[in-house]
């Protein structure tokens, strides 16, 4: 990355704007703003038990309050369910940390209990915002001058807010329309205090039969560094430019993109960038009453997000609705790159054996020895490459000639991990974020388009083998589209 050149004076319009401003992150950011920071968790020190001591006060409120309400008002409702229902008010009001637990309990409902992970479903909701002084004191740290002077207008109201950040609507002097994000303040120090108080009690809680079942302390630490590398916004604005320019890369995707950076107006908590105008893919009724082709928006986002998982490396690791959008212009648009994923060579090829393998010939020794190869399973076990292929035609051959509507790729893919683990094997860090966003795409598919299968799909690779899915394409009669 290059070094800053020196700014010029600015200009003022006669409105007090500043013609072609140019900030910190003008030329793209520096390499050491790109490095993720990540403090220790288990130091502990007087800010984590003065914090301590803040949490047992509110929750141990939170409980106090819904006790009389179970015994007096919701006497058929269980037990666990006030308890769960008192543990996410307590979260509310302890603020991102505690939202964003309650976020990762949502996704992951099979690893806590189900009214814990029902509950925990307010957490997805906005938070409340900061107020409009702490943003434009932000904006003047980062950018040096006021909003008022940056932009032609600027919305003191934010569009969202969530647990890390919040987004402002603003104009740019050259009257294109785009967005601010900015980091809530103080966030790094508050988010790994409570962090540091969480891996605490994840430690005594694995203690407890309960706590070993879902390994809290690998899910605290796992979230520590998550948090830490979304908190560097220089680094996500860095992800995303470089995301945007990969879907372009093989010369189509044409209706899918993500907004370009702005990088005179952006800084180490500040992301200014193209505002996009659509509806989030959950929005189902919306999609549903208008006139397109739902099933092609589908195929063509899940292309890309598979070209960059496997051919560009870094992927979109957080596909929930609200950051995939179809635009009112009919493309689509990946939102929000806080949290991304990068596979390396050996993970990258894995991946495009086992897809080759499920979509063009179901040769499982190819599955068999790519398990090898990435010692998935432990070097003291016996059975042969082709015993595994066997054990893997085995379970899945009869999943994937299911009719089309009853194909479950989420289905799938347990049957692949319960195989592996009852032949011993480790279980790949690596594929878990994969995982999480191939059933956030099955999600969206089994609503807009439930007849339509990704795993026969040869468009969906045709840039990744671009051979056997124009020749897959001519055995099934049909035509790739643009």
């Amino acid at each position: 990355m290059s070094e800053p050149a020196r700014r010029a004076p600015d200009t003022f319009s006669s409105t007090g704007v500043i013609s072609g401003f140019r900030g910190p992150y003008r030329n793209g950011p520096p390499e050491d703003a790109l490095a993720v920071e990540i403090p220790p968790i288990d130091h502990f020190g007087w800010p984590e038990l003065r914090r301590m001591a803040a949490i047992v006060a509110i929750a141990l409120n939170a409980l106090a309050k819904a006790i009389p309400r179970k015994l007096f008002t919701h006497r058929k409702t269980r037990w666990a369910v006030v308890i769960s229902n008192a543990a996410v008010d307590g979260f509310e009001k302890l603020g991102p940390t505690f939202v964003k637990l309650g976020q990762l309990i949502a996704s992951s409902p099979g690893l806590f209990p189900p009214a814990l992970a029902d509950a925990c479903q307010r957490c997805l909701d906005e938070v409340p915002p900061f107020d409009a002084a702490e943003v434009h004191r932000m904006i003047r740290e980062d950018l040096g001058r006021s909003p008022a002077q940056l932009f032609c207008s600027f919305d003191d109201y934010p569009l969202s807010a969530a647990s890390v950040a919040q987004v402002h609507a603003c104009v740019l002097p050259d009257g294109r329309d785009a967005v601010v994000k900015l980091q809530r303040p103080n966030i790094s120090a508050e988010m790994n205090t409570d962090l540091r108080i969480l891996h605490k009690l994840a430690l005594a809680l694995a203690r407890t039969k309960a706590g070993m079942r879902f390994n809290a302390p690998a899910v605290i630490e796992d979230l520590h560094q998550v948090t830490n590398q979304e908190l560097n916004f220089a680094l996500e604005a860095h992800r995303q430019s470089c995301f945007r320019e990969n879907i372009g890369v093989f010369g189509d995707n044409k209706w899918v993109t993500a907004p370009e950076v702005y990088w005179d107006y952006c800084g180490p908590r500040t992301i200014c960038m193209e505002r996009m105008v659509g509806v989030p893919m959950d929005a189902f009724d919306i999609i549903r009453d208008r006139d397109i082709d739902a099933e092609l928006v589908l195929r063509r986002g899940c292309k890309v997000w598979l070209e960059a998982a496997l051919v560009h490396g870094p992927f979109h690791g957080d596909m929930h609705a609200g950051n995939v959008w179809l635009l009112d212009d009919g493309r689509t648009s990946f939102l929000d790159f806080g949290i991304m994923g990068e596979l390396d060579e050996q993970w990258r090829k894995f991946l495009c054996d086992v897809l080759y393998t499920i979509l063009f010939d179901r040769h499982y020794l190819r599955i068999a020895r790519a398990f090898r190869h990435m010692e998935i399973f432990p070097s003291q076990m016996e059975m042969s490459d082709e015993v595994v292929a066997s054990q893997l035609k085995m379970v899945l051959d009869p999943l994937l000639d299911q009719s089309v509507s009853a194909l479950d790729l989420g289905e799938i893919i347990a049957h692949a991990y319960e195989i592996a683990e009852s032949l011993g094997a480790i279980a790949p860090k690596e594929m878990v974020l994969i995982t999480k966003q191939l059933l956030y795409l099955e999600r969206y598919t089994k609503e807009l388009v439930p007849d339509y299968m990704m795993v026969r799909d040869p468009f969906l690779v045709i840039n990744i083998f671009p051979e056997a899915a124009s020749a897959k394409a001519d055995e099934l009669g049909i035509t790739l589209p643009d």
